[in-house]
């Protein structure tokens, strides 16, 4: 039997399994909002992303067949997913590496007996991600066979191709040595970046972006973090900067930042975070208040700020409304402010930070604020509305951590591009070790979960392209690919061995890179809480 013939059979079961779970949370748990209820929460919240990446996983391989692209890898590809997928939902999906989810922890074990019995998932369960299929695909990867990555659209696959020769020509050579330097992207790197229209993917060509929507994106973040995790998130500033002016701006602010940020003149960061605050927005203390002469000065402070010395506008979550201490009383200030000099790091009056020393995820640096009577101008509200800065945030997060999937596929490839490259140069016992069983099966596993993480990307991009709302979808994308960049690093520095700890090989940076993904933007507990919640607020 071919994968492709019961793969609908198994996606179908499992989205039934799915629905029976979050049937069970709900009797059991409401809307999930109790901290007692998290483990179940999450563990169904993890089901269904990896449920909803093997859908994705079976939309792709269609795509695949229908332009004459599916043949033997894809198929391996197909059967190892559904297999190995299948088996961690009956048997414990890793949260972590310490928490594995039981259909128990999210009363779901009658269902999971149900899908066990289903002739499809017995199939996969029992012929999928065995030591065979694991053995071909390595074969098909080391004698250079790569798998089908069309989009359907001749422009994004244009795109891809654009970037994945400058990222080849221009970053991925020098990426090793500007981290192990811990130098800034260099100026010319980001003018280079700037002509080919990164910085305004998303924005409306009215203000000089290219209006290619998330998904072509996910498609430019991919390819830049597949050279450099560094490169491929200088873009996340401006694409933050840009869809909170798109959607909340006034008319007036969105003819003075947006051509800026399209073009890359003006570099942007996200003033979120707080020392004590994390991801509880509602707490957050620093504050603005209005002057006499209807300005803005802000006082507190702020950490994780990304880029701070070297970009031009800051978005600046505040609260100016000390009345109310909940969601209501924020806004997002656009605070201007000059970029470093030589001698000094902040130049502008109100405003200093310290660097915060980290071991990967460089080439931007990240910066712990104090505003102390920093000043912004009359017009800096966003909006020109205050107490909206909470929900003008959220609107921005799915394109985020949309984003945020998609430099985490980027880092995956990398990932196995140099262990492959490794394992296939590397001899020991007069054999290159790609050959040995474990060092293939690292090698076929991270392939596949890797296809798997972007179709879920590609996923949530083209929801929110249609226009529709898709927290789950990004939170599921996010989720997932953090997960599959951190396990192929880390595959891939033990497919290396002792050299993968040495600083001077790439692996080594590709680690540090990878670690950081499963926090920022919202770490991986946030996420599935996101989703979730998003799952138990549906209809029974």
């Amino acid at each position: 039997m071919a994968p492709l013939d019961v793969s609908d059979q198994a996606v179908a079961a499992l989205r039934a399994y799915i629905g029976a779970a979050r049937r069970a949370v709900q009797e059991r748990c409401g809307n999930g909002r109790s901290d007692a209820d998290q483990r179940a929460v999450h563990a169904l919240a993890w089901a269904a992303t990896i449920a909803e990446a093997l859908s994705q996983l079976y939309s792709w391989a269609r795509r695949a067949e229908a332009e004459q692209a599916f043949g033997e890898g894809e198929a391996l590809v197909v059967q190892i997913a559904f297999g190995e997928y299948l088996l961690q939902i009956l048997g414990g999906l890793p949260m972590s590496q310490n928490e594995l989810a039981r259909p128990a922890d999210y009363y779901a074990g009658d269902a999971a007996r149900v899908l066990a019995d289903d002739p499809a998932v017995r199939w996969f369960v029992d012929n999928g991600n065995v030591a065979p299929a694991r053995a071909a695909l390595a074969a098909l990867l080391i004698d250079d066979w790569r798998p089908y990555e069309g989009l359907g659209d001749d422009l994004l696959d244009a795109v891809r191709d654009q970037y994945r020769r400058f990222t080849r020509e221009r970053i991925t050579p020098f990426a090793h040595g500007w981290h192990l330097a811990d130098a800034l992207i260099p100026d010319a790197l980001v003018a280079e970046m700037s002509a080919l229209g990164t910085f305004g993917v998303c924005i409306d060509p009215e203000f000089g972006g290219l209006g290619l929507g998330k998904l072509a994106m996910c498609v430019v973040s991919e390819e830049l973090s597949r050279g450099w995790l560094g490169a491929g998130s200088l873009g996340t500033r401006s694409e933050i900067a840009g869809e909170l002016i798109s959607a909340s701006g006034t008319v007036e602010q969105k003819a003075r930042w947006l051509p800026g940020i399209a073009s890359g003149k003006i570099l942007p960061t996200a003033v979120f975070t707080e020392p004590d605050t994390g991801s509880d927005l509602a707490s957050l203390r620093t504050r603005a208040s209005r002057q006499v002469d209807g300005s803005w000065r802000i006082d507190g402070a702020k950490t994780w700020i990304t880029h701070a010395a070297r970009s031009d506008l800051m978005t600046v979550l505040v609260r100016t409304d000390p009345a109310d201490p909940g969601h209501g009383g924020l806004s997002i200030l656009l605070g201007a402010k000059t970029r470093a000099t030589a001698d000094k790091a902040f130049p502008d009056d109100g405003i200093d930070g310290s660097e915060i020393g980290v071991p990967g995820y460089r080439g931007m640096r990240e910066y712990a604020l104090s505003f102390d009577g920093f000043p912004v101008a009359e017009d800096g509200l966003l909006g020109d509305a205050a107490g909206q800065g909470f929900r003008q945030l959220m609107r921005t997060f799915e394109g985020a951590r949309i984003q945020t999937a998609a430099r985490a596929v980027g880092v995956a490839w990398r990932a196995f591009d140099l262990a492959l490259a490794y394992a296939c140069d590397r001899k020991q016992f007069g054999a290159a070790i790609a050959g040995f069983p474990r060092v293939a099966d690292k090698l076929a596993l991270a392939l596949v979960e890797t296809i798997a993480a972007r179709e879920l990307s590609y996923f949530a991009a083209r929801t929110k392209d249609d226009g529709n709302r898709c927290d789950m979808e990004a939170g599921m994308a996010k989720l997932l690919g953090a997960r599959v960049a951190w396990s192929n690093a880390d595959a891939g520095v033990q497919i290396h061995g002792g050299n993968g700890y040495a600083l001077e090989f790439e692996i080594s940076r590709v680690l540090s890179d990878a670690r950081v993904l499963n926090i920022f933007e919202g770490a991986a507990e946030i996420q599935a809480q996101v989703i979730g919640r998003g799952l138990l607020s549906q209809g029974a």
